[in-house]
């Protein structure tokens, strides 16, 4: 009832559990509270929580317009919802060095079990869009110190994104990963892979878990659990899918109900109720009630 009877600290001890155990973990994408309950509810290991779908849902693109506040607000309602652990998609840090450092610590009180910062020019674009540009090694590393100083629970798990295989090649996409390994990642998220011999590439230049990035309409192919755990890959997240499939079925339901004048057309492939509240754990919530408010008013028979 109200919110997941597991803390944020044990949280990250299963999420670093996880990673340890040799089993590629999958963490699709939620796109509000009650879908990340959903994505528990299916068997799933984690959670994922992408700044394109916190972008979206603010009607705004994924180009770093959304505030620190923003994302740690919604990133908190989404991340206590759910017993799993919670991966937050940090884009730059929001500024510089010391805004990374706070960055961090919210992210922290706001119950993640990590998050990831990238080596992206600030004002950043979507990862598997063109024409993006990188900050120089130095820029990048600092960034990642700052974050590793800053952190207080040595279980939040720090995880650099590196975006320079667009922009310079995958040799230069190892060297970088290494040196953000140096400067404190606990994990590394190569952006924007060709194919699987990419993401081994990474795997053999660093020995802390990597993570691969399958969204659809992307540079990379849409490759298995089974593909991307030989090559590998420890970690494998699928940011923006649900929003997808969700906004693809509001934008038929829509069409439903404008064209017939009805959603009756529609009402077989909803959510029922029963099924909504039984996510919402409506009983527990009948429960509480009856315990709580259980006596007589004086006066009233």
């Amino acid at each position: 009832m109200l919110y997941a009877k597991t803390t944020a600290a044990q949280k990250r001890v299963n999420f670093r559990q996880g990673l340890a155990s040799g089993k590629l973990l999958q963490f699709p994408g939620a796109f509000n509270p009650l879908s990340a309950r959903l994505i528990q509810d299916k068997g799933f290991e984690g959670v994922y929580i992408s700044g394109a779908v916190l972008s979206a849902d603010l009607g705004l693109p994924d180009i770093g317009l959304t505030t620190l506040t923003e994302v740690a607000t919604r990133a908190g309602q989404i991340a206590r919802m759910t017993d799993l652990p919670a991966i937050v998609d940090a884009d730059t840090g929001f500024g510089e060095p010391m805004n990374v450092a706070r960055t961090i610590q919210e992210l922290e009180d706001a119950g993640l079990a990590g998050c990831h910062i990238e080596d992206q020019v600030n004002p950043k674009r979507c990862g598997h869009l063109d024409g993006k540009a990188v900050v120089d090694l130095d820029t990048a590393t600092k960034r990642l110190k700052a974050a590793a100083d800053a952190r207080r629970d040595e279980n939040f798990l720090l995880m650099a994104r590196t975006d320079i295989r667009a922009v310079e090649g995958l040799d230069a996409a190892t060297d970088r990963a290494k040196a953000l390994v140096d400067a404190g990642a606990d994990a590394i998220f190569p952006e924007a892979m060709r194919d699987l011999s990419e993401f081994e590439a990474i795997r053999n230049a660093v020995d802390v878990p990597i993570l691969a990035n399958m969204t659809e309409f992307g540079k990379s192919e849409l490759f298995t659990t089974d593909q991307l755990a030989g090559v590998g890959v420890n970690m494998v997240i699928y940011p923006v899918t649900l929003l997808r499939i969700a906004m693809g079925a509001v934008e038929s339901g829509l069409e439903t109900i404008r064209s017939a004048g009805t959603q009756q057309a529609a009402v077989e492939t909803m959510q029922t109720r029963a099924r909504l509240y039984e996510l919402l754990d409506y009983e527990s919530y009948n429960r509480f009630d009856t315990g709580v408010f259980n006596f007589q008013v004086p006066g009233k028979h």
